[in-house]
């Protein structure tokens, strides 16, 4: 079924035992995001708040925080969609009739990208002024700056292309008719303002609440710039998106949407955004942002209001970001044809850990690839890029830590990239925007030879790490340590043991990680810390200019004083949602 509103999904949800009806009362402020992360953690279903305190408006959450709701958001496996695109481009290319007549399904599914523009919708059919107090618009974690509508779908054009872009940045609210607007760097929408600004004039934007699954699903994709998402969500769909004529700005909005913000951001005119707690599991710093202007909402009669919440893995981001990458990971092969599998971490914030299996067609052609994507859209936003052979699948974190253990060495494998642009959510660098990167070309050489390192351990390992809470070892490749403190110390001492030579990485983290737990570890380590700061090796020289390292890597993952704190719930709400857990499943 091709859903084009977001309730004919939510129905649909509900007959097959996938949504939750809460007659209970709650609170958007905390308690809705307690219960919502509890939810996604033991696997239960989608929930539909019917009674929200202080709005008359329903709350939809977790729509998306499942495989199986995912599945049947997009009628099949996102990964068949990513596949059936890549298999219709190579082989269409060159375009024969045979070619073309075997790919008839495919091609009827690329016409759906033109959207259906309409004279109205149901979205329309309630015109009315902004009144965003009205709304049960989340205050998702307790240092939050204020309320956040965390599921917006960001409509804009490019003043000086014509380019439309539909893209998803928080929201924060600061009264009934003005926002943040929080687009962060190589945004579509961030993109847009960038030229209005530059011309003076503002930008007008609209923002849909409530949108179909797939034109969802569309709005958070890395698509390449100037491709627009509405557009490509009708592939994703097999439909053609519906769209109308906004009300009081030039834009198409989703005709079948729940709300429409109609309105303007103005050049040269910032406010202070945040804290707010994001994907990384910590709260992002307040800082300057473009301010939307509301104008105009429209909605419909019966609406209902969706939201979604980000923080410490996992949550709802985690199966919305997999779908993405299933669908356009396959077509990165269609510009590297070495590029065997790719798989951003949800774990690690995608962003902070990217793996690439590639085929190794000439010595060091891995690393041409990884510098490509490096400069490739969202995918430039990457902090850790691993390579590993095509025989390895980069979606299983212990085939390519057994990668690394076989062929990392680092004076020929480690390759640093310092002073450059960052993830705005990263934390960990000099300043906002900036940072570091670093690439590990585990994929051996084009004759496969095995340079596994011996690995020998001394029995003793808890001699070795004695100043450290707790200890693991990881696959025979990876040391971790758990302090209560400073970790560079001990990482430094522990790199250089001569004992310690048969492993890979030594890395510390702090106290409040549970390092036993995979998801948490990973969480841990490739949110906290910055490839130029806090990654040391057993030895390292200078070839003329160039650093060359040797033996051992240490990464010193441990929480800074600097860094903003990691999300911890309020402890009373914890309490209140122990003490009515039954009553919302009622």
């Amino acid at each position: 079924m091709a859903f084009t509103d977001m309730q004919s999904f939510i129905r649909t949800l509900e007959k097959e035992g996938e949504l939750q009806r809460v007659q209970e009362e709650v609170d958007a402020e905390l308690e809705v995001t307690e219960i919502a992360t509890r939810a996604v953690r033991e696997g239960l279903p989608a929930l539909l708040f019917e009674n929200v305190k202080g709005s008359s408006y329903p709350l939809a959450i977790n729509l998306l925080a499942s495989k199986k709701r995912i599945e049947i958001a997009l009628g099949r496996d996102p990964e068949e969609i990513g596949e059936e695109l890549i298999t219709f481009a190579e082989d269409v290319n060159p375009p024969t009739l045979g070619a073309l007549w075997r790919n008839r399904k495919t091609g009827f599914r690329l016409l759906k990208m033109r959207p259906k523009i309409g004279k109205r919708g149901p979205v329309q059919e309630i015109t009315e002024a902004p009144n965003l107090d009205s709304m049960p618009i989340l205050k998702c974690w307790p240092d939050d700056g204020g309320r956040f509508i965390t599921l917006p779908l960001v409509f804009s054009q490019d003043p000086d292309t014509g380019d439309n872009n539909v893209g998803m940045y928080r929201m924060q609210v600061y009264n009934a008719n003005t926002t943040g607007m929080h687009m962060q760097i190589q945004k579509g929408g961030g993109f847009h303002y960038f030229n209005a600004e530059k011309n003076n004039e503002p930008l007008e934007m609209a923002v849909a609440l409530g949108g179909d699954p797939a034109l969802t699903l569309a709005a958070v994709m890395a698509l390449p710039e100037g491709m627009d998402e509405a557009g490509f969500s009708g592939i994703v769909r097999g439909a053609r998106t519906p769209l109308t004529r906004a009300k009081s700005v030039n834009l198409n909005v989703p005709a079948n949407a729940e709300f429409v913000l109609e309105g303007t951001v103005r050049p040269g005119r910032r406010r202070l955004e945040g804290p707010f707690g994001d994907h990384f599991g910590h709260y992002s710093e307040a800082a300057d942002f473009p301010i939307f202007e509301i104008r105009t909402v429209t909605r419909r009669k019966n609406a209902i209001y969706p939201a979604t919440v980000v923080g410490k893995p996992p949550q709802e981001d985690r199966y919305i970001g997999d779908a993405t990458q299933q669908i356009l990971s396959p077509l990165i092969r269609l510009m590297h044809r070495e590029i065997k599998g790719m798989w951003a971490y949800y774990e690690a914030g995608f962003h902070n850990l990217l793996v690439i299996s590639v085929e190794s067609r000439y010595k060091k052609e891995p690393i041409k690839t990884a510098l490509s994507i490096l400069g490739e859209g969202q995918l430039s936003l990457s902090k850790c890029v691993i390579l590993v052979g095509p025989d390895v699948n980069p979606r299983d974190p212990s085939a390519v830590l057994q990668a690394i253990r076989r062929n990392f060495k680092p004076e020929e494998d480690f390759h640093l990239v310092p002073n450059t642009s960052a993830d705005t959510l990263d934390f960990t660098g000099p300043a906002q925007d900036r940072g570091s990167k670093m690439v590990i070309d585990a994929t051996g050489n084009p004759r496969g030879e095995d340079t596994t390192k011996a690995t020998a351990l001394p029995v003793n390992l808890a001699q070795l790490t004695s100043t450290a809470i707790k200890h693991r070892l990881v696959g025979r490749t990876m040391l971790v340590v758990q302090m209560n403190r400073d970790g560079r110390p001990l990482v430094e001492s522990l790199v250089r043991n001569p004992l310690l030579g048969g492993l890979s990485m030594v890395v510390a983290v702090s106290s409040d990680v549970n390092i036993d737990d995979d998801v948490e570890l990973l969480w841990s380590i490739f949110t906290r810390f910055d490839a130029a700061r806090d990654v040391t090796f057993s030895a390292a020289e200078f070839r003329g200019i160039q650093p060359v390292y040797h033996g051992v890597m240490g990464i010193d993952a441990t929480w800074k004083e600097h860094y903003p704190k990691p999300l911890v719930m309020d402890p009373d709400v914890v309490e209140k949602v122990d003490s009515k857990w039954s009553h919302y499943w009622k």
